[in-house]
């Protein structure tokens, strides 16, 4: 995603956060606000350049998420982490790979499914696209009530039965564009280097107008 913490309550563009207890919404801040999952600081990689109050805005173009791990001191952080797991495993049989398509982490998904294909090219790769919905038209009240105004770049939320919907405000055509290319490169890309790559979306469209 591209909104989280760094595992000390500082926000980041990667990796979850931590989260105690229930919370009220004037205290939301991230979507991993919500997770309560405590993970292994291995688990963590914190894309410090696009950190929510750094100086380099949002991370939203594929060129920016394929250039992040184009510099070797990323890269070889990466491969660090993920060397840990691997070598964690009694029987690898593959990886999964989540990745939004409609930012600039179809890059980052991009460069990461092709270092996994080059340094496993036996061991299979299931990737998954994932973008969100546009508009909350057609969302029945009676599993939720939206909120507004309670997560940074996003219109509204939904909370039902432990799942939260995020929903995008409308966009404008250079952002529109801006998705539209995301999604184009990051299919091609991640489908050139995955066993299987499947797009995930609530919305029939892709998240695309």
């Amino acid at each position: 995603g591209d909104a989280a913490g760094d595992g000390k309550g500082n926000p980041g563009a990667a990796g979850p956060g931590l989260c105690a207890g229930p919370l009220a919404a004037p205290s939301v801040r991230l979507w991993s606000d919500f997770l309560n999952v405590h993970l292994h600081p291995k688990s963590l990689y914190v894309i410090r350049q696009y950190l929510h109050d750094g100086d380099c805005g949002c991370l939203e173009a594929f060129g920016q998420g394929e250039s992040l791990l184009q510099d070797p001191a990323c890269v070889e952080e990466l491969e660090d982490r993920l060397h840990f797991y691997v070598e964690e495993c009694d029987n690898l049989q593959g990886f999964q790979v989540l990745c939004d398509l409609h930012n600039g982490f179809s890059g980052v998904g991009a460069k990461v499914t092709e270092l996994l294909h080059d340094e496993y090219s036996r061991k299979g790769i299931l990737t998954w696209g994932l973008t969100p919905v546009l508009s909350a038209v057609g969302v029945s009240k009676q599993w939720g009530e939206p909120r507004t105004g309670a997560q940074p770049g996003f219109d509204r939320f939904l909370s039902i039965k432990g799942w939260i919907f995020f929903f995008l405000p409308p966009q404008d055509p250079q952002n529109s564009f801006y998705r539209l290319m995301n999604t184009a490169l990051g299919i091609a890309h991640l489908s050139r280097h995955s066993s299987l790559f499947c797009p995930l979306s609530l919305s029939g469209s892709l998240g695309l107008k």
